[in-house]
């Protein structure tokens, strides 16, 4: 797990010195520290400035959840074990996996933008804080959290020389230097310096926009437009005009609402337009995005790139760089802006739905593309689009005529489900969208057998056969042929993982043939291979797994696909060990971690993890063997039962644990794997990916002839299994069910 994920700062931090000394004191002495004040005041930059300070005092464990771009209130503790990067492969509620998480760890949790949502926010925190005494919660929102032991910390706007300073950073970034000045400073008697030009109009601009730092920005965004003194002429208009004539200071909701209406105005049509119809997107969004989303006639997708430069210019949006390539994002104030003047225009339904058209095409090509060399791509393409995502399927959850496309998207996303650890979150849109009656047979099909998939890998086999029954007897009844043979798929997977290895073999089997006859080819089919020559390993048939295992590897090749590739090397590493090539099986083992870190498929990973521990204490290594072993526990936790309850699948950690436990001796061995258990996962990746080994370098390999994890019985290969699955005609995808 990383143990930070806040953000870099773009700019330089400018001020807030005595606020940000009073903070960090406050977070010494309070748990629960809540951040308060108006839009643009600058809660979140000083609570990310506080809790970046606050890091080497929390060894590093300091994590930032954002969730205003969240709108199901149900999705708060989700945001939450996202945020903490955990992946949780159990049925257990989100709630129990952050108390489980978080209990024993000291930790600063950074919650930004709650205050839509606090009504789901606040008793989830209280519970957290209630039961893991080590965290401490900063939250940042416009209202506090009221929860018993909140301390609330008022941000106001910034005094007058923070102000101008902070005007003058920002000038001068937008390559329009304005004089920086001293408001403090009294003049010098008899110097004969003149005060700098325009100092008193500085001044004057930073008290008429109340020291607000996104008033200040977008006014500094201005600036290579307009002088100070013009902008101050604008502005005295418009206060005037929103004030009804009076002269007073106008409240600073107001002013901030007058700033960044008077930015609107300055806009021209076409960047006006463009920020309002921006305002449905959650959270970052790209050009491709942009350009279908609000693109049209009055706004030609062409020119959307120059126009949302000038937003850019303009300190309207903001540009970031993600894993999937440039984003950008508006301010939550500026959102909520446009929102309204979208809302004016009477369009909001109908860019919704264009926003949610756009997320399903992009879901459609990322299942496709899933199948590719991209792989990795679409994997961080999917992270960074999932408040999108998340926005989309609320829309299709939203409206009953739209229900069949919430499922169809539900079950789109099964890679993101499956392949990126988040089974939890997938089986709560599942389950929502299967709640439904679309009459939409083919998209029903579709979520359930991917529900079956998750609740599988999840472990609650009642669930899973409630879901594939159902998958089945309706697929024959609609002779829906690929649905049928998903859903059978899928109890074959759950037969393997029961230790039911002839009725695996019998039903992944019957899925292959089907799939060979209806042409599909895609990841779920390569791994149902791999599934058969776990099961063909498992009863003794090394041979034979090996046989189907280096085809489905030639195919990943062929393809570019690595996450059923990884799964394809591990069968290959456990026979390379039984053959005591150790360094190939490290080899191997080695690349199927980093495949699997990747993706977050800590099934996967744990596997690998344990099989890598058997490696090492044949090279030699009892001690770093039960560190590794150490580390898995954890891991399994949060998949689920340990090892699945299999006792195929427990092979390998059964013979390295008495193997390492009888050359270490008990004390020594327990002593190992508490090490081991006390690693974060990127730690323990990082351990594993540290390199080859040189069996020589530590005193040979161990002793051969030690009973090994696998029977030694022969049986057949199911017919039909050594070759993949493949479209005659080329053709295939992920489009499946």
């Amino acid at each position: 797990m990383r143990r930070s994920n806040l953000p870099a700062e773009l700019n330089r931090f400018v001020g807030r010195t005595a606020e940000q000394a009073a903070l960090t004191a406050l977070l010494e002495t309070s748990r629960l520290v809540t951040v308060v004040g108006v839009g643009g005041v600058g809660k979140t930059r000083l609570a990310l400035r506080a809790a970046a300070g606050a890091q080497k005092r929390y060894g590093e464990e300091v994590r930032l959840a954002e969730l205003a771009p969240l709108r199901d209130p149900g999705l708060v503790a989700y945001a939450l074990v996202e945020a903490l990067g955990l992946t949780d492969h159990t049925p257990k509620a989100p709630r129990g996996v952050l108390v489980e998480h978080l209990a024993e760890r000291r930790m600063l949790l950074v919650v930004d933008g709650f205050e839509h949502l606090v009504e789901s926010c606040a008793p989830l925190l209280r519970h957290l804080l209630a039961h893991a005494p080590g965290l401490t919660v900063l939250a940042a929102g416009r209202r506090p959290l009221r929860v018993a032991g909140e301390a609330v910390f008022p941000l106001a706007p910034m005094d007058e020389a923070d102000a101008v300073a902070l005007l003058a950073e920002r000038a001068a970034e937008a390559g329009a230097p304005v004089v920086p000045v001293n408001p403090a400073a009294p003049p010098v008697p008899g110097a004969g310096a003149a005060p700098a030009p325009g100092a008193a109009a500085v001044r004057e601009l930073c008290r008429r926009l109340d020291g607000i730092p996104l008033a200040l920005e977008l006014a500094a965004g201005r600036l290579p437009l307009l002088s100070v003194e013009q902008m101050l002429h604008r502005l005295d208009d418009r206060f005037r005009l929103l004030a009804d004539g009076g002269r007073g200071a106008l409240p600073r909701h107001q002013t901030l609402r007058t700033a960044i209406g008077w930015s609107h105005e300055l806009c021209t049509p076409e960047e006006r337009l463009l920020w309002a119809r921006l305002s449905v997107f959650a959270g970052p969004f790209d050009l491709e995005a942009v350009e279908y989303v609000c693109g049209s006639r009055e706004l030609p997708p062409e020119r959307v790139l120059d126009h949302l430069g000038g937003l850019l210019a303009q300190s309207l949006v903001s540009r970031e760089d993600t894993p999937a390539g440039p984003a950008y994002r508006l301010l939550d104030t500026v959102a909520a802006y446009g929102a309204e003047w979208l809302a004016a225009l009477g369009d909001t339904e109908r860019m919704r739905r264009r926003h949610r058209d756009w997320y399903m095409g992009l879901a459609t090509w990322c299942e496709l593309e899933w199948f590719s060399p991209r792989q990795a791509e679409v994997a961080a393409r999917t992270d960074a689009a999932l408040p999108n995502l998340r926005a989309a399927l609320d829309l299709c959850l939203e409206l009953p005529e739209d229900a069949h496309l919430a499922q169809h998207l539900a079950g789109t996303l099964w890679f993101a489900w499956v392949g990126c650890g988040r089974l939890s979150e997938g089986r709560h849109w599942l389950e929502r969208a299967l709640a439904l009656e679309s009459g939409h047979e083919e998209a029903r099909l579709k979520a359930l057998w991917v529900l079956g998939y998750v609740t599988v890998l999840q472990g609650d086999g009642t669930a899973a056969v409630a879901a594939l029954h159902e998958c089945g007897e309706r697929a024959r009844s609609s002779r829906n042929a690929l649905a049928e043979a998903y859903a059978t798929h899928r109890m074959g997977c759950l037969a393997l993982l029961s230790d039911d290895l002839p009725r695996a073999e019998s039903l992944i089997g019957r899925a292959l043939d089907s799939y060979r006859e209806l042409g599909e080819l895609n990841s779920n089919v390569l791994m149902g291979q791999v599934e058969v020559a776990m099961a063909l390993a498992f009863r003794g048939d090394l041979e034979g797994a090996v046989a189907i295992c280096r085809e489905v590897r030639e195919v990943c090749e062929e393809r570019g696909e690595l996450w059923t590739r990884a799964y394809a090397l591990y069968v290959l590493a456990f026979s390379a060990w039984t053959r005591e090539a150790y360094g190939e099986a490290r080899e191997l083992l080695t690349e199927c971690v980093s495949i699997n870190h990747t993706f977050r498929d800590l099934v996967g990973l744990v596997l690998a993890i344990e099989l890598l521990a058997l490696v090492t204490v044949s090279e030699g290594d009892p001690a770093e063997a039960a560190v590794l072993q150490g580390a898995a526990v954890p891991v399994w936790d949060t998949v689920g039962i340990r090892l699945f309850g299999s006792e195929a699948f427990d092979g390998p950690r059964a013979l390295c644990e008495q193997r390492a436990a009888e050359a270490l001796g008990a004390e020594a061995f327990d002593a190992a794997v508490r090490a081991g258990r006390g690693l974060s996962l990127d730690e323990v990746v990082e351990r594993a990916l540290a390199g080859l080994r040189d069996p020589a370098a530590l005193g040979g390999p161990a002793d051969a002839t030690a009973p090994r994890p696998f029977r030694t019985a022969r049986s057949a290969a199911v017919p039909g299994t050594r070759k993949p699955a493949g479209s005659p005609t080329g053709k295939g995808g992920e489009a499946a069910g």
